[in-house]
């Protein structure tokens, strides 16, 4: 974490402490309600490497859906909100570390796409369309190289992977890595920043023009902040968060030219994170790709959610039986 971000954090949680009993009441109501929300709808089970924890919404035809960095079932399930209601049967797990799944000792996205089969395997369903969005796409993409018996369909929502064009993001300090770590783990630091620098959240965690957002519909500010406030309690997601810093700061080459399902790349051209590069580098190593990319909208895709799951729902409808 930059330390003009560390210092902006940090400030926040003066005020919160200048501001008494008034916004420590606020925090605590806050953070109850966000542990109740996360302790309900969801299950976990025990696979060969740990438990994984994952929701269910809809029914009909299966989706596995991959959420993204800060994220946990919650998150997947809230993002195909529109395609659970149309039709479709979300099954939404936590990646390692978020929430109340294991994190083992070798966290890499291909260990957690053969976490996935296990999952699968526990449901009874032998086939399905993987979607990941953003760090989730990465184990979206692994699964559906190491598993392509199992995916009938790839599914790559802004994702943070590897692109030749993409830069690279320089790697942390041990002081910006270890401030980093303070401030996921502590939710009023959290709490405090989402209330005092919102722009800076949503321009930075969120890689999305704040000015964008201003301009949006209520729904869609409702959206981002509803996406915002999901991460708390981010001290129950800190060592996913993490991990994705790592794995998706830098991602890997992934061997693209082996996938062979049907697949769908969706980004967004002002995307701070670079995305659009990502999801054009997949449909050109993978054969009849269809790649989407919106011209403006940022990482969380403002104004364009309705037409982005649109678009997933035709293509799923649309594969092959």
């Amino acid at each position: 974490m930059p330390s003009r971000r560390a210092v902006l954090l940090g400030a926040a949680a003066a005020g919160v402490l200048a501001g008494g009993g008034v916004a420590t009441a606020s925090f605590r109501r806050t953070l109850a309600a966000a542990e109740a929300r996360i302790s309900q709808g969801s299950s976990t089970i025990e696979t060969r490497l740990g438990t994984i924890e994952w929701g269910e919404a809809g029914t009909g035809a299966p989706i596995l859906m991959i959420h993204g960095t800060g994220g946990g079932f919650d998150q997947g399930l809230a993002f195909c909100r529109r395609l659970s209601a149309d039709g479709f049967r979300i099954i939404a797990p936590s990646r390692f570390g978020y929430l109340r799944s294991t994190y083992p000792d070798d966290p890499s996205s291909a260990r957690q796409a053969d976490a996935f089969v296990d999952l699968l395997d526990h449901l009874g369903i032998d086939k399905l369309p993987v979607a990941g969005g953003s760090a989730g796409a990465l184990s979206a993409i692994e699964f559906a190289i190491r598993h392509s018996d199992r995916c009938s369909a790839l599914i790559a929502i802004v994702p943070a992977s590897y692109a030749p064009e993409r830069p690279s993001f320089q790697p942390m300090s041990w002081w910006q890595e270890k401030t980093m770590r303070a401030m996921l783990e502590s939710d009023l630091l959290f709490w405090a920043a989402l209330g005092m620098a919102r722009d800076t959240m949503i321009g930075t965690m969120l890689a999305t023009d704040p000015a964008l957002v201003s301009a949006a519909s209520a729904a869609e500010r409702a959206r981002v902040d509803e996406i915002l406030s999901g991460i708390l309690p981010v001290s129950r997601r800190s060592r996913g968060l993490m991990n994705d810093a790592r794995l998706a700061s830098d991602p890997a080459r992934s061997e693209l030219e082996r996938i062979r399902a049907p697949t769908l790349a969706t980004s967004v051209e002002d995307d701070r994170f670079g995305t659009a590069d990502a999801a054009r580098h997949i449909a050109r190593e993978i054969e009849g790709t269809r790649l989407v990319v919106y011209p403006t909208g940022g990482h969380v895709w403002v104004g364009h959610d309705e037409e982005l799951f649109a678009e997933v729902a035709r293509f799923v409808r649309g594969l092959p039986t």
